[in-house]
């Protein structure tokens, strides 16, 4: 049988990690998995609650909203999948998927919930705490960093805050950071894998985890998602942000 997880020699290394004292809901109905995942963050620093169910997540979040929840997408009753929507709907938090088996469509449909990393199960305990200081170090406000602006968007990394045309865009982590890169960078072109190491900070990975957000950020910045104008299919290469708005020909 396989283990949900691989056999790591020794523990995390001791002493302050980036994201330490947050807090991190840790919801998997493994209680192996469970136990042994949140030993790893507890020793990182983090504060952690658990649940082993969706709705005993969601109590869990209502009395002690998290920094970061770690979420397993099969769930007895309420699925990861639902689980994610239900948070959000409440309030930006990110997640961290954990998904059974390496199947694609799994991974994909987490990512349009909105989860903003995943781990395939088995997994390294210390990967995952890596994972997890990852998206919280990205999560943290930019200091001193201006508001950046273009085509009716602005967004203000100090305030983790983007609008269009005045009104507020409800973004996830990844797709804030992803517009704000494009912003810094219009009229260049960028391949899947320069950005899922810019924008994601991962060395290699699966590069439609790019192409699902690039999908969903422009459902929510362009006119006509169908036919986009500001964020660009350059074919052979990748993605350009034009900040004039001309339809690709």
């Amino acid at each position: 049988m396989q283990q949900p997880f691989e056999s790591p020699q020794a523990g995390p290394t001791a002493g302050p990690r980036p994201g330490a004292g947050a807090r991190v809901l840790v919801v998997d109905d493994d209680p192996t998995v469970a136990e042994v995942v949140t030993g790893y963050l507890d020793r990182a620093g983090y504060t952690v609650d658990r649940a082993d169910d969706g709705p005993g997540a969601l109590a869990r979040a209502a009395a002690h909203w998290p920094d970061l929840v770690v979420l397993d997408l099969m769930l007895p009753g309420m699925d990861g999948l639902e689980v994610c929507r239900r948070l959000r709907g409440h309030g930006p938090v990110p997640v961290v998927m954990l998904t059974a088996r390496g199947d694609e469509d799994d991974r994909i449909l987490g990512l349009e919930v909105g989860a903003d990393d995943y781990v395939t199960k088995p997994f390294s305990p210390r990967e995952l705490v890596l994972r997890v200081e990852s998206v919280l170090r990205r999560a943290r406000p930019a200091t001193e960093t201006p508001p950046l602006s273009a085509a009716g968007l602005t967004v203000d990394p100090a305030a983790r805050r983007a609008t269009k045309n005045g009104a507020e865009l409800a973004l996830t982590l990844r797709e804030f950071d992803l517009l704000a890169f494009f912003l810094r960078h219009p009229g260049r072109a960028f391949g899947r894998e320069d950005l899922m190491q810019q924008v994601w900070g991962w060395d290699f990975g699966d590069l439609s985890t790019v192409t699902v957000h690039v999908r969903r950020l422009r459902g929510k910045v362009e006119d006509d998602p169908a036919r986009p104008r500001l964020i660009q299919t350059v074919w052979g290469v990748g993605y350009r942000f034009d900040p004039q708005g001309q339809e690709a020909g």
